[in-house]
């Protein structure tokens, strides 16, 4: 990996958790009970909250950008939920879940000048990335920033974030790896245990099925481990998922990205220390 894709990176495994907190932090759950959300699971308020600056998307259209969830799990979700609550105030409830989140994580801090600034060197950032064709970064995009550094941040965090996801859907298909086939790669390469990856709805026949997919291909050994060929592919998509990723990052230079990661060093930190978020994911940060 060049020096520069590390850098891009590197500031995606700082903001990533910045952004996913918001999917486990307590007052999310209470702003989602409050619009009448059910919160025994995650996963109501997880399509709310992401797919609300899409409008009142319909189940194929957050199927085809969330990608690596089973159209039938999200058809149990959407677009049901735009009757619980329409996405304007989902936004709005979205906003105020960051800000109560923010303030029980960083205290006095989110009023303080280093915010401000790690604030608005993500915010340049975000506001570079060329969102055309990348359905999710575009909405976020679309959204009125907030006056707030704490707001800005999490916006602009949300903006790379998913900007960077869109890019890394068009990598895998490129590389000729479906929503399953994705996630049963992933596994292959160690990224998360495959019980992880159930978390997105297929069924075990569907699993079975791209795990064949992938065995004909020579991706995959028969024990489930990805081969030299499977590894070579993954890695090649995550190399592309970087470059894709690397634009908004041109808009800050070398000395800037040093200080946005010096200013988000402790606030990552801060994240993972709370504990809200799982230590197994199936983004497989810090593993592949």
């Amino acid at each position: 990996m060049s020096d520069e894709l590390g850098r891009v990176r590197r500031m995606w495994h700082l903001l990533e958790p910045l952004h996913a907190v918001l999917y486990y932090a307590p007052e999310a759950f209470e702003e989602a009970a409050a619009l009448g959300h059910a919160v025994d699971e995650r996963w109501p308020s997880y399509f709310a909250w992401r797919a609300a600056p899409l409008g009142e998307a319909g189940a194929d259209r957050v199927a085809a950008t969330f990608f690596s969830f089973s159209p039938t799990m999200i058809a149990g979700y959407v677009p049901a939920g735009w009757s619980v609550a329409a996405p304007e105030a989902v936004l709005a409830a979205r906003t105020r879940a960051v800000d109560r989140m923010y303030r029980s994580l960083f205290s006095d801090r989110v009023h303080g000048p280093e915010f401000a600034e790690a604030a608005g060197l993500a915010r340049r950032a975000a506001q570079a990335a060329d969102v055309t064709d990348r359905p999710l970064a575009q909405a976020n995009a679309a959204l009125p920033w907030p006056d707030a550094p704490h707001l800005v941040l999490w916006q602009a965090a949300t903006i790379l974030r998913e900007h960077r996801g869109d890019g890394h859907l068009e990598a895998l298909v490129s590389a000729g790896l479906g929503p399953v086939e994705s996630l049963v790669s992933f596994a292959a390469v160690g990224a998360a245990r495959p019980e992880v990856f159930a978390s997105r709805g297929w069924s075990g026949a569907e699993w079975s099925a791209a795990r064949a997919r992938l065995l004909e291909r020579g991706l995959l050994e028969e024990d489930g481990r990805a081969t030299d060929a499977g590894r070579a592919l993954r890695a090649e998509v995550e190399r592309r998922t970087d470059e894709l990723a690397s634009d908004p990052w041109d808009a800050l230079d070398p000395a800037e990205q040093e200080r946005l990661v010096e200013l988000l060093g402790p606030l990552w930190v801060e994240v993972l220390g709370s504990g809200l978020l799982p230590s197994e994911t199936t983004l497989g940060i810090g593993r592949v």
